[in-house]
């Protein structure tokens, strides 16, 4: 916090209330009035940038008929009526804009971002909120490399600006200039240098037997992409855009925010094909089929998340099939897919690279706090 967040007159607006506050008190917002402020400018800094490229900003529906099949995403859904049914439908709170973006690009948008609510059951941590801004673009006939490089720009651009309106260092390190090329790892690279093994070759019983080193977790019936989900998120993670020398070397179990200009903008890419989620797939130089996508990171924080976009309609439908399979597999509840998304590229959806960013989390990042609390209103425990 800067010193006039600290030495504000105590209001509701003036001062974020303190963890664990009376129930009296907890009408009041958990962000300073100067923090809200702040968000305003960021915000419109994020529209400016894609004001300059000629990106068009659109609306999507929060609800729709189809929710997120992808078994790591927990969605919320309710019942509407609806013109012409006799029944109450079922509608599902968008995980994400994209299936509703996608439609557009199909039908002949062109370039497009979004700044839009989105919601997963679950999600509540110092970096998670059931419900959260994110910011997604596509980029009909862009590269997934041309939008690493845009999206590190807006990244920096952001993180620039909030160092300037806090009158505080930045987080990053600011001798990588704007245009500076990011920092590329691939994944198997990570796990090479970080636990000395290959997540592509690796047996079982490797995998759970480095979980339980490195995790200190009991991994015994853990699946191949469940040990790799659990090394990757508690162990890599944490170090990635530490500006550290190499992942792994802040060690295990560093979850925290790096020193104020030491931080990088760190990107990973070609995740293992199973990971591919609605990228396309290609093989890697070892031969193996990785997915073509990438995410970003900043201090140990996962901020953003872009593709290679997936375009085969018969794919499409085959991956929604393949993860409400999994869904049944694991107990959990299938859910309604996009056919709408099925159609749509089955018209033909141009090629392009798209992105989605958790804009809370940037935000909080470029304004030095820690917890998203801090930079919206009302998080979940006093909406």
């Amino acid at each position: 916090m800067s010193d006039a967040d600290s030495s504000a007159a105590a209001s509701p607006l003036s001062a974020a209330a303190a963890p664990g506050a009376a129930l009296a008190e907890d009408w009041a917002p958990t962000a300073t009035r100067e923090r809200l402020v702040q968000r305003a400018r960021l915000i419109s800094e994020v529209r400016a940038f894609f004001a300059e490229r000629e990106v068009l900003e659109v609306e999507t529906p929060v609800l729709g008929q189809a929710g997120s099949t992808d078994v790591g995403l927990a969605s919320l859904s309710l019942s509407a009526q609806l013109p012409g049914e006799r029944e109450r439908v079922p509608l599902w709170l968008q995980t994400s804009p994209e299936f509703h973006m996608k439609r557009l690009l199909a039908a002949g948008s062109g370039p497009i971002f979004q700044i839009a609510r989105a919601f997963r059951d679950g999600e509540v941590s110092r970096r998670h909120n059931p419900e959260f801004c994110m910011l997604e673009w596509y980029r009909p006939g862009m590269s997934l490399e041309a939008l690493m490089t845009e999206t590190c720009e807006l990244i920096r651009r952001v993180m620039a600006l909030g160092a300037q309106l806090t009158g505080q260092p930045s987080l990053l390190n600011e001798s990588q200039g704007a245009q500076a090329r990011p920092a590329i790892t691939p994944y198997r690279a990570l796990f090479r240098r970080v636990l000395a093994l290959d997540p592509f070759t690796a047996s079982l019983e490797e995998l759970r037997a480095a979980c339980a080193r490195e995790c200190e977790v009991a991994a015994d019936d853990w699946s191949h992409e469940t040990c790799l989900d659990a090394v990757m998120s508690l162990v890599i993670e944490p170090t990635l855009g530490s500006g550290a020398q190499g992942a792994g070397a802040q060690g295990r179990g560093s979850q925290g925010i790096g020193a104020q200009g030491q931080a990088t903008v760190e990107l990973v890419t070609e995740y293992p094909a199973a990971q591919a989620a609605l990228a396309r797939k290609h093989q890697d130089s070892e031969g193996d089929w990785v997915a073509s996508r990438f995410e970003a990171y900043v201090a140990g924080i996962e901020l953003a998340n872009g593709y290679d976009e997936l375009t085969d309609a018969s794919e499409q439908a085959a991956r929604f099939a393949e993860d409400n399979a999994a869904r049944v597999a694991q107990g959990l509840p299938e859910v309604a897919s996009d056919q709408r998304l099925v159609a749509a590229l089955q018209a033909g959806m141009p090629a392009g690279s798209g992105v989605a960013l958790g804009l809370d989390r940037l935000i909080m990042l470029a304004l030095g706090e820690r917890d998203i609390s801090a930079v919206i209103a009302f998080p979940a425990t006093r909406a």
